[in-house]
């Protein structure tokens, strides 16, 4: 079965995760950005990526999870810590890079169940708006402390320095 492509968005989605990483580090999570913390910002981003990347009518919420905590129109009572968001990244993380393991080519023109787009569009979709998301978030830690957060590229690396967590 050919991979060329699975690999080319495993290589990416890796890459995803790793910004997203630096971004959940290096942000602060209390800065309102639209009346909502950034931290309710970082939970949506990735609540978006676990329910839709794979398959959104198969997918069981995080036990951590209040009604609405995800919906950037909905204040909440609870709040999420940095830990708590790198371990739900790092579970995320998880969960795609083994889906993607079994991934091949000919399986990203499927449909999945209770979707109306193929695997392929699914995972475009998941970018689009993982990346949107990550761009607001690290323009408000530009904002405040007047550095860039590095973001790394397919060979890993940034355009500048590719120590720590700043360019």
């Amino acid at each position: 079965m050919r991979s060329e492509l699975t690999n080319a968005i495993k290589l990416n989605t890796e890459v995803l995760f790793t910004n997203a990483n630096i971004m959940l580090q290096t942000c602060n999570l209390e800065f309102i950005l639209c009346d909502m913390p950034i931290w309710k910002h970082v939970y949506h981003m990735l609540h978006s990526c676990d329910q839709w990347y794979i398959n959104p009518s198969e997918y069981t919420e995080p036990d951590f999870h209040e009604l609405n905590l995800n919906s950037l129109d909905i204040k909440s009572e609870k709040t999420l810590s940095r830990d708590e968001l790198l371990q739900y990244l790092g579970s995320i993380k998880a969960k795609i890079m083994n889906y993607l393991d079994i991934l091949t080519d000919e399986m990203l023109y499927d449909i999945p169940s209770g979707c109306n787009s193929n695997r392929l569009c699914v995972i475009f979709s998941q970018f689009r708006h993982f990346y949107a998301h990550l761009g607001n978030i690290n323009a408000t830690t530009i904002i405040e402390t007047n550095k860039w957060p590095r973001v790394t590229g397919t060979t890993g690396k940034s355009g500048k320095s590719t120590e720590g967590l700043y360019e």
